[in-house]
């Protein structure tokens, strides 16, 4: 999959539930606001009271709305008391003219001060704001029941106002977070592949140059040390290639213990609840690295791709088997990871598989049902001597063979 496939997924992922939460308190807020103008206009059936209270509710409605925006936060602070001061004129003065048919607008004006405002002042501020309300009630009414009923009712729509307004803040900057996480982990990598680059091929690369150019110069006065150096030249290339096959492949010597610590530290990070069941011990470096890789590598997709709440990893060694499996919730409908369309070039599913697949093993990604996603990766626990002995035959092999 390409890199801009990577990042597609992953805006779409970060930006949805935001904007469906502040759907959400959108079409609250406009419900209420609605109940309201509905109350006016069956009591104040005019034009003019009509177009009044229509332009005081979306003002109201629009002061409220910025609360639950990005920018709310990035107001100065005077500004941001003085839209809270706008909207409390909007609540109170429009009581002198609709009277009760206003009294369920105060509300707005407690959630808000809740939001804005830092504690105590905020509480304070919003049992103010239910005392008037009582007060009101009581010299428009002057019946308990209806006093009581203000009194409930103003705390009721403050709560809720603060609850719904704080709910599309902390997705917003969960989402945010899971965003940074994901690109820390690409970010990650790209830093390890370009770190072991350096580090194993800096060397290699200078030595073949500098052997290169002194085989150059001995090639016609002294063949036997021109053929010397070639042979030295020709180990070097031979180790390059190895290196190169460690990068590409991940081969670092990677600890499944370190990973499944780091795994758990970095979901939990993005508040996603870890089940997590180990039972490992002794495995062979090479099988330890791989398990390492599919772990880290659905990790990554899990943070990009998916808006996971739940993640249940288990490693087990059975008999001479170990497997890993990572099953996690919140998939879309189409996962852009599960796609098998990433080409022998890819660096997603179709790599781990065979990556599996070079220690006999098997790996398997799959969607099941409630928009889950299991990745499930089992290694036999032969001897795995013999094949690095392959290997090692491998690179003995002319390099033309090797590359073709």
């Amino acid at each position: 999959m390409s890199p801009d496939s990577d990042s597609n997924a992953l805006s779409v992922n970060t930006t949805l539930a935001p904007k469906m939460a502040r759907l959400v308190v959108l079409t609250v807020f406009s419900c209420i606001a609605l109940l309201a103008s509905f109350r006016i206009l069956l009591n104040h059936p005019t034009f003019v009271e009509g177009l009044l209270s229509s332009v005081y509710l979306a003002a109201l409605l629009s002061i409220q709305i910025l609360w639950t925006s990005k920018r709310a936060a990035e107001l100065p602070v005077w500004l941001r008391y003085a839209a809270l001061f706008a909207q409390a004129c909007l609540v109170y003065l429009p009581l002198l003219q609709f009277g009760l048919n206003w009294v369920s607008m105060p509300g707005f004006l407690g959630g808000s001060a809740l939001v804005v405002m830092p504690v105590p002042w905020g509480w304070i501020t919003t049992g103010l704001v239910t005392a008037s309300m009582s007060g009101a009630m009581a010299v428009y009414s002057g019946v308990p029941e209806e006093v009581l009923y203000i009194t409930l009712s103003t705390i009721l729509t403050a709560f809720l106002v603060y609850g719904l307004t704080r709910l599309a803040t902390l997705v917003t900057e969960l989402h945010a977070a899971r965003e940074e996480l994901a690109k820390m982990a690409v970010a990650r990598e790209r830093l390890r592949f370009a770190r072991d680059l350096h580090d194993l091929l800096g060397y290699n690369l200078s030595a073949i140059t500098l052997k290169s150019e002194l085989t150059h110069r001995l090639v016609i006065k002294h063949p036997a040390r021109a053929r010397e150096e070639l042979v030295e030249i020709l180990q070097i290339s031979r180790q390059a290639l190895a290196d190169v096959r460690a990068v590409a492949s991940g081969y670092r010597n990677m600890s499944l213990d370190e990973e499944c610590e780091s795994a758990r530290s970095v979901l939990a990070a993005a508040d996603v609840q870890v089940q997590m069941n180990a039972d490992n011990h002794g495995l062979p470096s090479r099988v330890s690295t791989v398990l390492a890789t599919v772990l880290r590598e659905g990790i990554t997709n899990l943070l990009r791709h998916s808006k996971a709440e739940f993640c249940e990893i288990s490693v087990r060694q059975i008999g001479g088997r170990v497997s890993i499996e990572m099953i996690n919730d919140g998939v879309p409908t189409d996962p852009v990871d599960s796609r098998q369309d990433s080409g022998p070039g890819g660096s997603g599913i179709h790599n781990l598989s065979a990556r599996v697949a070079e220690l006999g093993g098997e790996l398997t990604a799959e969607l099941q049902g409630d928009k889950r996603f299991r990745l499930h990766a089992e290694i036999p626990l032969a001897d795995h001597h013999s094949a690095a002995v392959e290997d090692s035959d491998d690179d003995l092999e002319p390099p033309l063979r090797v590359v073709s």
